[in-house]
């Protein structure tokens, strides 16, 4: 066995070299200096006895053997993540450090409303948050950067566990008039091509809302703006087409202050499901059945 092995910080600075293909940004993600992140790089390389990064001054380029240590380095850190875990989860019941991801739709409609109430009533548990697209959850999720995710399903978690947390129906958002005599429920015949505006790609809740309406037509006319959803209840609210939008933020108040109305959307499909997303076997997995009835009970 060698005596010489690489630390566990030389291979986190390692794996955030590679996620973010910058030095500077990539010591921002784990709290040090540029000089400090590269100077664990080199000595994690002259221990190995190999390069394992090509620098220049404009591109990061990691070598085949490299990226195959980057790969090794993964599954390190997750096993120490989940040594850390097993302890954590002897103590008391959700207490300790829990990284939570939540994607944006999500976010700010659930955690103004969850958070104070942790605080009182789980002062042990020491939660914290990052805000990132379904994909980028899935991927913090299964590299170890986030212990436990709440998204939308239907999305592919692969052989992760979960527990849904709640049913979320699609509205139909339309500017003041437009249509008028709205239904009760909204067909989504009625929506015009061309009209549509949805989040850009990464957000689930654009594949969501597309498959609700079931129109071919509507997801090749659609414009796909990378914004949030208050910025796209603006845009319907000056009359530049229409939204869908969860229940949960319309409940959230997002259309207070405008002339926007919103109708659920017809059919057994307009719906997606909430839910608490974590690695199988975790040994965490109670702590997580907790907080997803903390959730389910805010």
């Amino acid at each position: 066995m060698s005596t010489y092995l690489p630390t566990l910080k030389q291979l986190q600075y390692l794996v955030a070299l590679h996620e973010h293909g910058h030095f500077g940004r990539a010591a921002e993600a784990v709290f040090v200096s540029q000089s400090t992140l590269s100077a664990g790089i080199r000595e994690l390389e002259s221990l190995l006895g190999v390069t394992l990064v090509e620098r220049s001054r404009r591109v990061v380029r990691f070598t085949g053997l490299g990226t195959a240590v980057v790969a090794k380095a993964h599954r390190v850190l997750r096993e120490a993540e989940e040594l850390s875990d097993l302890v954590q989860a002897a103590g008391a019941p959700l207490s300790g450090e829990m990284r939570l991801s939540v994607i944006p739709t999500i976010a700010p409609f659930v955690l103004p409303r969850l958070l104070p109430r942790l605080k009182q009533e789980r002062p042990g548990l020491k939660l914290f948050l990052r805000e990132e697209p379904s994909a980028a959850a899935m991927e913090s999720l299964q590299h170890g950067r986030a212990d436990c995710v709440l998204l939308a399903l239907p999305y592919p978690i692969g052989e992760a566990a979960y527990e849904e947390i709640e049913a979320d129906r699609l509205f139909a958002a339309f500017p003041e008039g437009q249509p008028g005599n709205l239904p009760d429920e909204v067909d989504p015949a009625i929506i015009e091509e061309g009209t549509l505006l949805l989040l850009e790609d990464g957000h689930c809740l654009k594949d969501h809302a597309l498959a609700a309406c079931n129109r071919p037509e509507l997801r090749d006319s659609a414009t796909m703006i990378g914004t949030s959803l208050h910025t796209l209840v603006q845009m319907v609210d000056n009359g530049l087409g229409v939204t869908m939008l969860p229940e949960m933020a319309i409940d959230a108040g997002i259309l207070h202050e405008t002339s926007v109305v919103a109708r659920p959307l017809e059919g057994d499909g307009a719906v997606r499901h909430i839910a608490l997303v974590w690695r199988k076997n975790s040994p965490r997995e109670d702590d997580f059945r907790l907080l997803a009835e903390e959730l389910r009970a805010g």
